[in-house]
């Protein structure tokens, strides 16, 4: 089950001026689940995203990118139980035509529309189900549909994941509200699996763009749950410009700075919500990276230590067998490492120093930390001052299951 991710329901999810959203049964699923999302923007919004790196990238990645390049985009359209990926230009025909059905019924261009998919990689898309499901989709659209759309895009996710937050820009209420999906194959590279986080601010393009690569840099690019990253990875961020704040032009006001940070909360929250949610995970575990000579350094470290499969499955058993950290901290890759500056801490106890086993570390004390249901690996580098974390969670039984299942 996941690890203490609260209950989400509508009353959660706030609406964001400018938006609806429609959900759809589309039949591409095996399963019957709703697996079809539009969401609808007003004619004024701005939309800017981050893309995976994983060179083989989705088809509708690739239509994506193109068609954000207008910089005027007026609708999104999701679905789930096909990643339409690993199927060439027959996959790039049909994200297409899903964009030029979906723009039909929208009364907009095709370019106007950006498409995600999510699901089974190196399957053909079965445009016709999508094609039929779009007018239902659209039928339903409104603007309180944010739940119902958080668990459309699901996939191996057991719970759906979303969060709201209001904050005041010079006397304006701005809403954000955000959703995600992801559970397996996470290792983000400049987003995750899906998100979509919609403010009704008014802010520049540009700084639009500034910002979700700075969103996704301190959120769902420092989670892993396999170290795999996907085929189809985006993360959207669109501001509708419904509120009533002065539009924010420049990146030295206080007020982009006020919206980035709330922004980035919401990330956070949901980045954390996917490793809770990771497939067969019993314990969030954050490993944190102090004193190093920077921000890349400390990543490093923290990653070699959260996609070592010894580390993880330690911590499923709660086996204090930490030598397997000091391992990853060794193979990480710094040059010039001294491991005999290194600390290591599980929580507050402290379990190596000087090159070995603290003196007085006992195991007892390592295996009442590895039960907790939440757990901090702090290493300490003592090489410099930057910092930071990355947030994981431990390999089960059922993380084999679930992927060994995970067509059937």
């Amino acid at each position: 089950m996941p690890v203490n991710i609260p209950n989400l329901s509508s009353e959660h999810l706030l609406p964001v001026p400018g938006i609806t959203l429609g959900i759809a049964e589309a039949g591409i699923k095996k399963s019957r689940h709703r697996d079809l999302l539009v969401i609808a923007l007003d004619r004024n919004a701005r939309v800017a995203g981050v893309f995976t790196q994983n060179r083989f990238c989705a088809a509708p990645v690739i239509v994506a990118k193109e068609h954000l390049a207008s910089d005027c985009i007026h609708a999104l359209v999701v679905n789930t139980g096909n990643a339409n990926a690993g199927t060439g230009q027959s996959g790039l025909y049909h994200a297409r035509t899903t964009c030029e059905v979906l723009a039909g019924l929208l009364d907009c261009q095709p370019q106007q529309v950006l498409p995600f998919s999510t699901g089974v990689i190196m399957e053909p898309l079965p445009i016709d189900a999508i094609v039929n499901g779009l007018p239902a989709a659209v039928a339903d659209l409104k603007a309180d549909n944010w739940f119902a759309a958080a668990q459309a895009i699901m996939t191996t996710d057991i719970v759906p994941k979303g969060v709201s937050k209001q904050i005041e820009l010079n006397g304006e209420t701005v809403t954000i509200t955000g959703i995600a999906k992801g559970s397996g194959m996470i290792r983000p590279n400049m987003a995750t699996m899906l998100g979509f986080i919609a403010t009704d601010a008014r802010i520049s393009h540009s700084l639009l763009q500034e910002m979700v690569r700075y969103v996704a840099d301190h959120s769902f690019n420092c989670i892993t749950v396999d170290g795999d990253t996907s085929t189809n990875d985006a993360l959207m961020l669109i501001a509708t410009g419904c509120a009533g704040n002065a539009e924010i032009c420049e990146p030295e006001r206080a007020e982009f700075a006020q919206l980035q940070e709330a922004v980035t909360s919401v990330a956070r929250s949901l980045a954390q919500m996917i490793v809770r949610d990771g497939e067969g995970a019993t314990k969030f575990i954050a490993v944190q990276v102090e004193a190093g000579v920077n921000e890349a350094e400390c990543k490093q470290v923290a990653y070699a230590i959260a996609h070592s499969p010894l580390v993880k499955t330690a911590f499923f058993a709660s086996d204090p067998n930490l030598g397997r950290i000091l391992a990853a901290i060794g193979y990480a890759g710094i040059d010039n490492l001294d491991v005999n500056d290194i600390q290591l801490y599980l929580d507050d106890v402290l379990v190596a120093e000087k090159g070995g086993r603290a003196p007085g570390y006992r195991e007892e004390d390592g295996q009442r930390v590895m039960k907790q249901s939440e757990i901090t690996v702090r290493v300490v580098l003592n090489r410099g001052g930057a910092v930071a974390t990355v947030w994981t969670c431990d390999f089960s039984y059922d993380y084999v299951k679930i992927n060994s299942d995970y067509r059937s």
